[in-house]
């Protein structure tokens, strides 16, 4: 008999919507299954499957929504049960994922496993959550191996050295080699007025601007669309505001822009250069340029409105237009598909989305106390950190998703063409994708002990993935990925405290009250001041700064500053 933990006392929906992969960066690693040993795996202890596979059905709660989750009926997923038999019986947050949260860790009944991102501190401070330090060094001697040298950064804090989480969104040894983010523009744009330069806010408008006047319309007589934002729920982050620290040469510590010399913290709102930003998104409103549906669109209908083909720019992540963007591509509509720019406000300023952070930490699943057999689920967790499970989980099953040839890894054409162009049936079908987040991983770049690397976000097979518009595209900015294009890590000194977004708020601290005020004065006045009247922008920006103050902001400085310190001082342990 599976043996199933409970915990429907908490109306939790079960659809699932499109979202974030991890934390606000993201790299599209895929799921795999059993290597052979010419292939890299381990035939040892250390690639061993759990020695108990009898059923055992586990619940799992995480924050962030899996759209093309299939009850672990895909192929990934029932490699795993067989290999393991474990069954995740899994909700996904919809909807305020903070505030689920919060019910969850205050309902007294826990699922077994549960990814809550910074929401874990509600957990830890309601004991709902197991110490794992013992677990995984008697009973994961992968994950032991994969965080060597890392494991003061999975400690708590400096006060509560106790291990609650194993971090699973930063992968070990992580190299980006490709862009999701900057600012986009559709193919199209970029080949009708010959490959300008991409640099600026200014040259960006230009080329909507310019490419609007030679194409108003869609070939069905609809209005082409210059940029649209998403600002839905939590996606005003990722559209809209997040962009405003990039744009003026600051790195992603989430609300908080923090000094890499002397730590210093400011609510980034507050300088005075992301006020240029929003200004110029004022100036883009009343140009005509923005969507004016920007700010009441729902997520589904902002993706409905890409999938059109009608939208020239967007300032997103690839995963969060995503599945907008496969729907064009699997209409063979490549030139509506859109490539990465690092645009500023001015030549002068770097584009940061590649400044480094080394091994983060962090986000990542936790044991409850309510989970019925914990040495299990570490063991279930040590797995899929093993070689084979990594195997298993981003290249998938050999024979069926890829190859070895002369001892490489090597991806078909037929399937990798169906994984790029029809890449959401691709990963319910496979499960290629969905699995990553469970535990502990490598990351991009780190090779296994054949040889190949771990994932299949390497060079050769980014480029494997690129259509033929976008190798052109790519082609004419000298470029080979969009990475290419952005500052490289060697231009930034290494944060040592991370990301602050990845930094745990204990749960009574002031700053959960202050920085939730500060969230709902900045999103009603950001949409507010990028919709007014240019005239007006100056004295909107004004009356928020105040607003601001008043709502304690320098209180919330100070205490994120004492914790990205704190921070410091215990990883430099």
């Amino acid at each position: 008999m599976n043996q199933i933990i409970k915990w429907s006392s908490l109306a939790l929906s079960t659809t699932l919507v499109a979202g974030l992969l991890a934390g606000c960066g993201s790299n599209n690693n895929n799921d795999a299954n059993t290597a052979s040993p010419d292939a890299g795996s381990n035939t040892g202890s250390e690639s061993a499957a759990p020695e108990d596979t009898s059923p055992l059905t586990l619940t799992y709660y995480s924050e962030d929504p899996s759209p093309n989750w299939a009850n672990m009926q895909d192929e990934i997923g029932k490699a795993l049960t067989e290999k393991t038999g474990i069954t995740l019986d899994a909700e996904f947050a919809v909807g305020d994922a903070v505030q689920k949260s919060s019910l969850i860790a205050a309902s007294g009944e826990y699922p077994d496993l549960i990814s809550a991102k910074q929401s874990i501190a509600k957990f830890v401070d309601a004991g709902a959550v197991l110490d794992l330090t013992d677990l995984i060094d008697k009973y994961a001697p992968n994950l032991k191996k994969l965080f060597e040298g890392n494991m003061s950064r999975l400690k708590y804090n400096d006060e509560d050295q106790a291990i609650y989480v194993i971090p699973s969104y930063n992968g070990i040894g992580q190299t980006s080699f490709n862009a999701g983010g900057g600012f986009e523009l559709q193919h199209r744009v970029v080949k009708e007025l010959g490959y300008p330069t991409i640099r600026t806010v200014a040259d960006y408008e230009k080329a909507i601007k310019d490419y609007l006047a030679l194409h108003p319309k869609d070939e069905n007589g609809n209005p082409n669309i210059g940029l649209t934002l998403n600002a839905d729920d939590w996606h005003m982050y990722i559209s809209v505001t997040n962009p405003a620290f990039f744009a003026t040469g600051g790195s992603d510590d989430g609300e908080f822009n923090i000094n890499i010399d002397t730590q210093e913290v400011t609510y980034h709102f507050r300088r005075p250069e992301e006020k240029e930003y929003f200004k110029w998104l004022n100036h883009m409103n009343a140009e005509g340029l923005l969507d004016p549906e920007s700010f009441v669109q729902k997520y589904d209908q902002y993706k409905a409105k890409i999938a059109s083909g009608r939208v020239l720019g967007l300032i997103d992540q690839d995963w969060d237009y995503g599945d907008g963007e496969k729907a064009l591509k699997a209409e063979g509509k490549f030139e509506y598909g859109y490539g990465h720019y690092p645009v500023t406000m001015s030549e002068d300023i770097k584009e940061a989305s590649f400044w480094p952070t080394g091994f983060m930490a962090g986000s990542g699943v936790a044991i409850s106390v309510d989970n019925p057999d914990p040495v299990r689920t570490i063991k279930f967790l040590d797995y899929l950190a093993s070689d084979e499970g990594q195997v298993l989980m981003n290249w998938g099953i050999e024979g069926k998703h890829y190859n070895v040839e002369n001892g490489k890894r090597v991806i078909p054409q037929e399937v990798n063409d169906r994984k790029i162009n029809d890449a959401t049936n691709f990963t319910k079908q496979t499960g290629i994708g969905l699995y990553n987040l469970l535990s502990g991983h490598y990351g991009d770049g780190v090779k296994d002990p054949s040889g190949n690397y771990y994932t299949t976000n390497f060079p050769e097979q980014i480029v494997a993935g690129f259509n033929d518009v976008e190798k052109e595209v790519l082609k004419a900015y000298n470029a080979t990925t969009w990475k290419d294009l952005f500052p490289k890590e060697e231009e930034f000194k290494v944060k040592p405290w991370g990301a602050a977004w990845n930094i745990p708020i204990p749960g009574d601290s002031e700053a959960v009250v202050i920085e939730k005020k500060l969230t709902d004065i900045t999103w009603k006045r950001i949409p507010e001041a990028i919709l007014a009247k240019p005239a007006d922008f100056d004295k909107i920006w004004d009356a928020y700064q105040q607003e601001l103050i008043k709502a304690d902001v320098e209180k919330a400085e100070s205490i994120r500053e004492d914790l990205v310190k704190a921070r410091v001082k215990l990883w430099s342990e």
